[in-house]
C-alpha cells in the first residue's frame, strides 16, 4: 500500500534479480480497512516511493520496472462493484477476529491485481503471515497461474520487524515494541523443536496474554493451514500482536519440529 521501507524494497529487489520485467503495485485499498481503522490516516507517499524504486532499479540497468498505482478506488472498483473473494478457512481468527472483513478486502484486491497484471510470480512479505497464507490459498484454490512467494521478514538492528506502522511509535513505544519479538523467541525456546513441548509453551503464552493487556493475541499454529492441531514434523509459526497506543504491531517466527 505504499509508504515503502526496506522490507518492501527487498521484495522488489528479489523480483528485479529474478525477472526481466517487474510490476510494483501501490494502492491504498479501502476494502481492507475496518470501522476501527483509519483509512484517511494511512500515509500516501507515491512520489517518494517512486524515487526509492528508481534508485533500486538503477542497480539493475538491464531490467524493466512498471509502477502500477491507481489513484482512486474507482479505478479498481468501478461503480456497482459488488463481488467479494473470501477464504473462510483462514480468515476467521487471529487478525480476522479483530478485523472482520479485512481478509475479504485483501483477497479481493489481490485477485483483481493478479487479473490486471497477470504476473508469473508474486512476492509477499511473511511479516503479515496470515495475509500471506490467505493469498497463497486463494491463488491455489482458484487455480491462478501465479506462484506466490513468501519472503523473509526484514528487521532493524534491534530486531523489530520493519513496518509502515513503526513511524507512529514514540521512542518509548519503539523500545517497548521489542517485547513482541522477545516473547516469540522465548516461546520458540520453550518448545525446543519438540512437538511434545507445545502444551506447556501454550500455557506460558496464555499467561503472558492474561498478564499484559497490550497483547491482542499470542499463538502457535501449524504453518501452512494455521490450524491449532500440530503434529511432529510439522512446520509451526509463532504469531503475536502487541498494541502500543494506537499502533498494532504484528510479528511471527517459524520453526520445523523434529
Amino acid at each position: 500500500m505504499g509508504n515503502l521501507h526496506a522490507g518492501h524494497m527487498s521484495l522488489l529487489e528479489s523480483s528485479l534479480k529474478e525477472h526481466e520485467s517487474s510490476v510494483l503495485s501501490i494502492f491504498v485499498n479501502p476494502t481492507q480497512f475496518g470501522e476501527q481503522d483509519d483509512f484517511a490516516r494511512y500515509p500516501r507517499t507515491l512520489e517518494a516511493d517512486a524515487q526509492l524504486a528508481q534508485q533500486l532499479l538503477n542497480k539493475y540497468p538491464q531490467r524493466q520496472l512498471v509502477i502500477f498505482a491507481p489513484t482512486t478506488p474507482e479505478e479498481i472498483y468501478p461503480e456497482g462493484f459488488s463481488t467479494v473473494v473470501s477464504v473462510p478457512k483462514l480468515d476467521g481468527f487471529l487478525e480476522g477476529k479483530f478485523r472482520p472483513g479485512h481478509f475479504d478486502g485483501v483477497a479481493t484486491v489481490v485477485y483483481l491485481l493478479f487479473q490486471l497484471v497477470k504476473p508469473r510470480v508474486a512476492y509477499f512479505g511473511r511479516k503479515d503471515y496470515q495475509q500471506y497464507r490467505v493469498i497463497k490459498r486463494m491463488a491455489r484454490d482458484l487455480e491462478l497461474p501465479v506462484r506466490v512467494k513468501g519472503m523473509p521478514i526484514i528487521r532493524d538492528e534491534h530486531g523489530l520487524a520493519l513496518s509502515s506502522r513503526n513511524q507512529f511509535l514514540n521512542p518509548e513505544e519503539r523500545t517497548a515494541a521489542l517485547h513482541l519479538i522477545h516473547t516469540l523467541e522465548e516461546a520458540q525456546r520453550r518448545i525446543g523443536g519438540e512437538a511434545r513441548n507445545i502444551p506447556a509453551a501454550r500455557q506460558w503464552m496464555e499467561q503472558q496474554l492474561s498478564q499484559d493487556p497490550r497483547w491482542q493475541y499470542l499463538e502457535i499454529r501449524e504453518a501452512r493451514t494455521l490450524s491449532e492441531t500440530i503434529h511432529a514434523k510439522n512446520k509451526v509459526v509463532f504469531l503475536g500482536l502487541l498494541k502500543l497506543g494506537t499502533v498494532r504491531l504484528l510479528d511471527n517466527l517459524e520453526m520445523t519440529l523434529q
